[in-house]
C-alpha cells in the first residue's frame, strides 16, 4: 500500500514540476503520468477491484484539485511577463525620406554591412562591391525589401548629406 501512495505522490510532484518549471511536455511529465498510472494499476493488481477503484477515484480527485489550485492561484501571474513591450519594427527607408541617389557618411565599417548616416538618420546599409571604412561618403544605389545598398563616392556634398567627415578622413585619399 505504501508503494502505491509513494508512486502517486511522486507522480503528482513530477507533473507539477513539468507544469511549473520545465517547459513543454517532456521527461518529467511522462514519468509523472507513468508513476500515477502504475500506482493505479498496482492497486488493482495487489488490492483488488474495489480498492483499485477507490485509489483511481482518489487519484482523479487529487489531480483535479491540484489542477484547479494551480490555475486559480497567483502562480501564473508570478510566472508571466508584466511589462508591456512597446518596441516597434524599424520603418522602411522610403518612409524615412531616403531615396536612391542620396549621399551620406559611413559611421561604421561596411564589411559588407554596417551603419550609415544620411540627414541625421542612422540606417543599416550594405556595400555594393567593396569594404568601405568609417567616415567615407557613400551614395544609395538601391533600396529593395527595406535593404539599402550603397557604393563609395569620391566626395560628398555636405549640403546634400548634412554630415561632415572626420578631420582625419578629409586628408586621407579615397580608397577604391
Amino acid at each position: 500500500m505504501s508503494l502505491i501512495i509513494t508512486l502517486i505522490i511522486i507522480g503528482i510532484i513530477l507533473l507539477v514540476i513539468e507544469l511549473l518549471i520545465i517547459p513543454g511536455f517532456g521527461f518529467a511529465g511522462v514519468l509523472g503520468l507513468l508513476a500515477v498510472i502504475g500506482a493505479v494499476v498496482l492497486a488493482f493488481i495487489q488490492l483488488g477491484t474495489t480498492p483499485g477503484l477507490i485509489v483511481l477515484g482518489c487519484t482523479i480527485v487529487a489531480l483535479t484539485v491540484m489542477t484547479a489550485l494551480i490555475l486559480r492561484s497567483k502562480t501564473w501571474k508570478k510566472l508571466s511577463l508584466k511589462v508591456n513591450i512597446d518596441a516597434k519594427v524599424d520603418s522602411a527607408p522610403d518612409e524615412k525620406g531616403l531615396a536612391i541617389g542620396m549621399i551620406g557618411v559611413t559611421i561604421s565599417r561596411l564589411a559588407p554591412a554596417g551603419k550609415i548616416r544620411i540627414n541625421d538618420i542612422d540606417i543599416e546599409a550594405r556595400s555594393y562591391d567593396a569594404i568601405i571604412d568609417s567616415g567615407k561618403y557613400v551614395e544609395i544605389i538601391a533600396i529593395e525589401d527595406n535593404k539599402v545598398t550603397v557604393k563609395q563616392v569620391e566626395s560628398g556634398n555636405s549640403q546634400q548629406t548634412g554630415q561632415e567627415p572626420d578631420k582625419e578622413d578629409e586628408n586621407a585619399s579615397p580608397q577604391q
